[in-house]
């Protein structure tokens, strides 16, 4: 196992744990809240069979990761990629963000990017490029949605994880013809692993504009999406971000739920791997 220290609290090292298997091409995969590195399991296997060299990590509070109390905002989570992304001195990279990932993608080159490090990006189910509701963004979202998301998972985190998930993977529309219930349940194991502090402060961080960020991004994107997504519909995220970056390749997912990198993983590890051959 491999740790990359990136900070420190109080006497205690804040280390992300990664994983760097492969050759090749380098992909960084950054997963989505609140599951960790192992939700890539379906994009990395395909990747690596087709020769690439595949980087996936879990975020601070989640997954094998330190648990520290600070640190959830997109400044220091874009951050914490930067310094993985230096660490193992990555050139060429494609960076491909899941859900809350998509924010770390963008930040990432809003605030962080070197010349040559990153030359692709992807966005999946993508958190950008602004949720939250106000006079120049009217297609966000009500703020007091997230304050009754944060007063739940305050309450009892574990029964809204189960609700959560269900509509992660749209259960009820396609049941098990895309996930099995072992599959849910496997997501829910990994969630509730997760630091308390993260599983509840990375909600603010949805808050957070992207727009800035999105209009730096000077490199061939890809913006993948299902159109049946129930946590970030595409007309209020994925489309829109797709509009903002120049020649930005969109790609809908039929039927695609939010959970679609497992529910429609073929499709989506297709898409992708044609964008990599590019």
């Amino acid at each position: 196992m491999a740790f990359l220290k990136v900070g420190k609290e109080n006497s205690t090292d804040i280390e992300l744990y990664y994983e760097d298997r492969g050759t090749g091409q380098p992909v960084v995969l950054i997963h989505g809240w609140p599951l960790s590195g192992a939700s890539w399991e379906r994009q990395s296997a395909a990747l690596l069979a087709s020769g690439h060299r595949v980087i996936t990590y879990d975020r601070r509070g989640f997954g094998r990761s330190s648990q520290p109390s600070l640190g959830y905002d997109y400044d220091t989570l874009a951050g914490d990629t930067s310094k993985l992304i230096q660490a193992l001195d990555l050139h060429g990279v494609t960076l491909v963000g899941f859900s809350m990932g998509g924010g770390e993608v963008a930040r990432y080159f809003g605030k962080y990017a070197e010349p040559g490090r990153v030359t692709r990006a992807v966005f999946m189910a993508s958190i950008a490029p602004a949720l939250r509701h106000s006079a120049d963004n009217p297609e966000g979202i009500d703020p007091a949605v997230f304050e009754g998301i944060k007063q739940a998972i305050e309450a009892d985190r574990f029964a809204f994880l189960d609700t959560f998930l269900d509509t992660f993977y749209n259960k009820k529309l396609i049941g098990g013809t895309h996930i099995s219930d072992a599959a849910i349940h496997a997501s829910f194991n990994i969630a509730t692993a997760s630091s308390y502090h993260a599983f509840l402060n990375c909600v603010d961080a949805w808050l957070e504009d992207f727009r800035a960020d999105i209009k730096r991004i000077h490199v061939p994107t890809l913006v993948i999406h299902g159109d049946s997504d129930q946590i970030l519909p595409i007309e209020a995220t994925g489309k829109r971000t797709a509009a903002l970056i120049p020649s930005a390749q969109l790609h809908v997912i039929e039927g695609g739920p939010h959970g679609l990198n497992w529910t429609h993983a073929t499709e989506v590890n297709k898409v992708l791997l044609e964008f990599l051959a590019r």
